[in-house]
């Protein structure tokens, strides 16, 4: 037996022991969701990591998630390597991001214990660096074209097309190439407009604004609660704004431990995000969030959470929590929640407008939360009521398994049904009316 698996069966039996004991502390607190959650009190873990996750298994021959009623689902496309991201060009192709999060040294046995259990869930390993096309001419919900569109990227993840231009976000920076209309592949150098660091929260998403002339982009912390200093983790933790025009960038919100999915409101044109929240303070402390984004704005990591909650584990700046805004909308603790995507009414039957969210689900928390799509309602420009299931059934039943991890949501091309990319399945599930 080799040192490595030593060392991964010690780490499994510390965390499982950590975990059999809090289940023994007591019964779980509620799911702290909607606009006014209750978030219990913190109650910090310590050294001994809560680690809860599934292997991943992927799907069998003619198995599919449970899609809400009056829904249904379908593969779009299968066989891929880890499909994080998706962008729909204007002639309808699909373009697909297929990277991985890719392991470093661990520096310290939480680090050790966090990535064993992401290897077993595939969350952690070799990444295929490409963006691969796919085509679906006779319009039946199945890609019957598939070509590489790009590769040798660096972990690619957000996409963005702004008239000739594509842009693709590596984890060390947005790089811009040149593309020709309804091209099947880019193989010119492209220009990079800004770097940054790559490493922990690697995933770089990318949203155009609605007039072309901007760019956001998100990036994550290095580290959980910046145990490292803060100095490591300048120009993380925060949404960026590039000025495509002037060439400039900045930093246009901070304070967002992992802002990955960006979507716009289009009634008010305000821009919102989802956030994945500091681990170790308890199941549902604190929440996942859904926030729209001010300018300027500052939303507490890592000083406070969910408004002005101190985190007595970091070195405190009374100033910056005085700062901090509280998020719109709980999405539950540690559910992952990832993609995000605005659907207008009538996209998906019965559905009013809102934001679809895929969430990449729990690995840190003893009951198990996210692995699903979920759809919260808007209404004036808000979220306007409990949030609804649009794909669940991605856990095997005793939850020791996933079939799938839900990521990146998009409108698909006929603009009646979402695109949903599975980075455990390597499927992108297609949704529409029954």
């Amino acid at each position: 037996m080799t040192m490595s698996s030593i060392m991964a069966r010690f780490v499994a039996l510390v965390g499982g022991v950590a975990l059999q004991w809090r289940k023994l502390q007591g019964d779980a607190p509620a799911p702290a969701w909607g606009g006014a959650p209750v978030v219990p009190a913190a109650k910090p873990q310590g050294a001994l990591p809560t680690l809860k996750m599934p292997s991943a298994r992927g799907w069998s021959d003619g198995q599919k998630p449970v899609a809400a009623p009056g829904l249904k689902v379908n593969a779009f496309a299968t066989h891929l390597k880890h499909p994080r991201w998706i962008n729909v060009m204007p002639n309808g192709d699909v373009l697909v991001a297929e990277s991985n999060q890719i392991a470093g040294r661990p520096r310290t046995v939480f680090h050790y214990a966090m990535q064993a259990t992401m290897r077993r869930a595939r969350a952690l390993g070799d990444s295929a660096n490409r963006i691969t096309l796919f085509r679906d001419p006779d319009g039946d919900g199945v890609a019957e074209v598939r070509e590489t569109f790009m590769e040798g990227l660096n972990q690619p993840f957000g996409m963005a097309l702004v008239r000739d231009t594509f842009y693709v976000g590596n984890t060390d920076g947005v790089v811009a190439f040149p593309y020709v209309a309804g091209a099947s592949s880019i193989t010119a150098p492209g220009k990079k407009l800004v770097s940054f660091k790559p490493s922990g929260h690697w995933t770089r998403s990318l949203l155009p604004s609605p007039d072309g002339k901007k760019l956001y982009a998100g990036v994550g912390s290095l580290s959980n609660i910046a145990e490292m200093g803060m100095e490591v983790e300048q120009g993380r933790a925060a949404i960026y704004e590039l000025d495509l025009t002037a060439g400039s960038s900045r930093i246009f919100a901070g304070g967002l431990r992992n802002a990955v999915g960006m979507a716009w409101e289009p009634n008010t044109g305000v821009l919102w995000t989802v956030v994945n929240e500091r681990d170790g303070l308890g199941d549902e402390t604190p929440p996942d969030y859904l926030t729209s984004v001010r300018d300027g704005g500052f939303y507490g990591w890592p000083y406070c959470y969910w408004g002005q909650t101190v985190d007595d584990r970091v070195p405190q700046d009374a100033a910056m929590v005085a700062k901090a805004i509280t998020p719109d909308y709980a999405l539950g603790g540690h559910t992952a929640s990832l993609g995000l995507c605005w659907v207008p009414a009538g996209t998906l039957p019965g559905f009013p407008d809102g934001m679809a969210i895929g969430q990449h689900g729990s690995w840190n928390r003893s009951t198990l939360s996210g692995y699903k799509l979920v759809f919260v309602p808007f209404e004036n420009g808000k979220p306007s009521g409990p949030a609804r299931d649009i794909l669940s059934g991605f856990l095997a039943p005793d939850e020791k398994e996933s079939y799938g991890r839900p990521v990146g949501v998009v409108i698909g091309p006929d603009g009646r049904s979402l695109l949903m990319a599975d980075d455990v399945g390597d499927v992108i599930w297609r949704v529409t009316g029954a």
